[in-house]
């Protein structure tokens, strides 16, 4: 027969009371002296602060649909970015990427510049905090090296604190990753090994110049458009299912409406194109379907049967992102 465990006494008391309480594993002691583990101890107050989501964690900054579609869709993009109060002396430039080598969070070149990687893993719920917390990190950070990941933080400013309101914000799709380096011909090592991976597996990607936050990107056998919307999501999935209904939800002949993703409190509609069918070919078609979803999202009837149901189908198929 098993012997009974005896429970563990506490002393109810931390031991350690100067001080920021370090972080350790969740099944370790914690190093406050309570004899308790770490996850039941100081590390419940961390452990919250990482579940609780911000649903939108890029509202309120310049261009927050793209900032989702750099976010979730787009292999390989820049943006410069502009602080509020100035870049710090030895920085000449700040730069926003989809993605840095060895899942780098940032990376301090060797001039000072600063690249802040978004399609990260983050420690917290708030991924502009978390953001923010990596880019301080990096414009304190020495010349010619990444920036490690961090624990993530609870309290702190979030990238609408920091970053000037009034910067345009512009992204640039590249087609490979060769913005990581000044000379990526001469690139050795696991910086080498990680382009290459990067750019086989990167898709062919462009932004569209004639509507906002509109994405084309070419899979085999078929492409695809997928455009970030700003529009509440229950208007919009109204709206869209008024033009599915009327059989106007398509962008020109082979094209179809398929479904949409949630990605960070937006929807972000996704059509099925023929292979044929290339960025430029999405310019036009893409600029009417605008002009006939601002007339639907005007209208304030109630659904008929035959849009309840395009709506219900177009729910069906949604995929939440995050």
């Amino acid at each position: 027969m098993a012997k009974k465990r005896r429970p563990q006494k506490s002393t109810g008391t931390a031991q350690l009371t100067g001080g920021e309480i370090p972080v350790v594993g969740a099944r370790e002691p914690c190093p406050c002296g309570s004899r308790r583990r770490y996850k039941a101890c100081h590390g419940r107050e961390g452990a919250k602060a990482a579940v609780e989501l911000v649903r939108r964690p890029f509202e309120g900054l310049r261009g927050e649909c793209d900032w989702v579609a750099l976010r979730e869709l787009v292999p390989a993009a820049t943006v410069e970015l502009r602080l509020r109060d100035g870049l710090p002396a030895g920085v000449p430039s700040l730069t926003l990427a989809t993605v840095l080598p060895m899942a780098w969070p940032a990376l301090r070149r060797d001039d000072g510049s600063v690249l802040i990687a978004l399609q990260n893993d983050t420690p917290t719920g708030d991924l502009s905090r978390d953001l923010a917390e990596v880019l301080l990190r990096a414009l304190e950070g020495r010349p010619g090296e990444p920036v490690t990941p961090g624990s993530g933080a609870s309290e702190g400013p979030r990238l609408q604190d920091l970053l000037d309101p009034e910067a345009p914000f512009e992204p640039r799709v590249h087609s490979g990753f060769e913005f990581w380096l000044d000379d990526a011909q001469a690139a050795t090592g696991p910086v080498a090994a990680s382009l290459e991976r990067a750019n086989e597996a990167a898709v062919p990607t462009a932004r569209l110049a004639g509507v906002e936050a509109a994405y084309w990107c070419e899979v085999p056998g078929r492409n695809h458009l997928r455009w970030v919307m700003p529009h509440e999501e229950d208007t919009l999935l109204d709206a869209l299912a008024r033009l599915h209904a009327a059989g106007t939800s398509g962008l020109g002949e082979g094209t179809r409406l398929v479904g949409s993703f949630r990605a960070h409190g937006l929807t972000v509609p996704v059509w099925d194109l023929p292979s044929s069918m290339g960025a430029e070919e999405c310019e036009k078609p893409a600029a009417s379907f605008g002009e006939r979803l601002s007339e639907a999202l005007a209208q304030t009837s109630p659904l008929t049967a035959e849009e309840r149901r395009a709506r219900s189908g177009l729910t069906n198929r949604q995929v939440t992102l995050n």
